[in-house]
């Protein structure tokens, strides 16, 4: 009788074990995204698996910046600026909207850059496809100023969503969903895509793209761009500390037709912080002309 009871108690915590699932495999779940019908995607983009909260993206956006020398010019010329967004697959619309809010430090402020998109502007869709970026953004965008201020504004735009590869062939504008033709007295046909060559007016004689302002440099510093100076070559001086070099650079063309450049330096370890300087030589008397300074930290 002992031998059957205990039988029936073991069978007994058997079943109730099953029943409380103690012993099953746990079951696959699956995550459904439903898209509304007729909202088109925000960016064509391969999707990627969700980030952490704390997970970031670096990208550039392009602020205006005075450029100084023997002659200081102090019309708007495009330079980058770095930002880190939280991490996305919607990138480029991240930096648009880095890119609309214009200056957001002390630091770059002091070193003089502005933005020429007036305050209040937001992006209101932004979709990329065949290399072609379309930007719809509110009619704040338009408001008249300077031909050289609207020109830049529009360059600032174009030059932040052409650093994607996926914007390969330019930039559309809209303005509260219109499409865009011409834009105040600027005299630029909006109709086709923009890219960067068509604001060659903005765009500063020694173009440094790489690094930004304020970036964080370990070992090597890396150093490319465009230039369009008078025999392709212009002068260039790392400080980090106590260590100082200065080159002679060579763009792949000049004098008229805007080239591109690279070169690199080993930094020292131990500095704290250092600065890249950028300027070329007046063919009149060798004076200094179009000097960019970017101002480095050092690891």
């Amino acid at each position: 009788m002992r031998a059957l009871l205990a039988a029936a108690a073991l069978l007994a915590v058997v079943m109730a074990l099953g029943a409380c699932g103690g012993g099953a495999t746990p079951q696959p779940t699956a995550t459904v995204t439903v898209t509304p019908s007729g909202s088109p995607p925000v960016e064509t983009q391969t999707p990627s698996p969700a980030p952490s909260s704390t997970a970031t993206t670096s990208v550039k956006v392009y602020l205006l910046r005075p450029i100084g020398g023997a002659q200081p010019v102090h019309a708007p010329f495009v330079a980058a600026a770095r930002r880190s967004v939280p991490q996305t697959t919607a990138v480029a619309t991240a930096a648009m909207n880095a890119l609309l809010a214009g200056p957001t430090s002390s630091g770059e402020r002091a070193i003089g850059m502005t933005t020429a998109i007036p305050a209040g502007t937001t992006l209101r869709h932004l979709a990329i496809a065949g290399g072609v970026a379309t930007v719809d953004l509110t009619s704040t965008f338009a408001t008249p100023g300077p031909k050289s201020a609207m020109t830049a504004r529009l360059a600032q735009v174009v030059y932040t969503l052409t650093q994607f590869p996926s914007v390969g062939k330019g930039v559309l504008f809209k303005i509260d969903g219109a499409a865009v033709a011409s834009f105040g007295a600027t005299g630029i046909d909006l109709t086709k895509p923009q890219v960067r060559a068509g604001y060659e007016s903005v765009t500063p004689p020694i173009f440094v793209d790489d690094p930004a302002p304020f970036d964080t440099v370990s070992g090597t510093l890396r150093v490319s761009g465009t230039a369009d100076v008078f025999e392709a070559t212009f002068r260039a001086r790392v400080v980090a500390g106590s260590f100082r070099r200065t080159l002679t650079v060579r763009a792949t063309s000049g004098s008229g037709t805007r080239g591109t450049y690279a070169f690199s330096v080993v930094l020292p370890a131990g500095a704290a912080s250092g600065t890249l300087t950028v300027w070329d030589a007046s063919a009149e008397n060798g004076a200094a002309l179009h000097i960019v300074t970017i101002p480095l930290a050092v690891k």
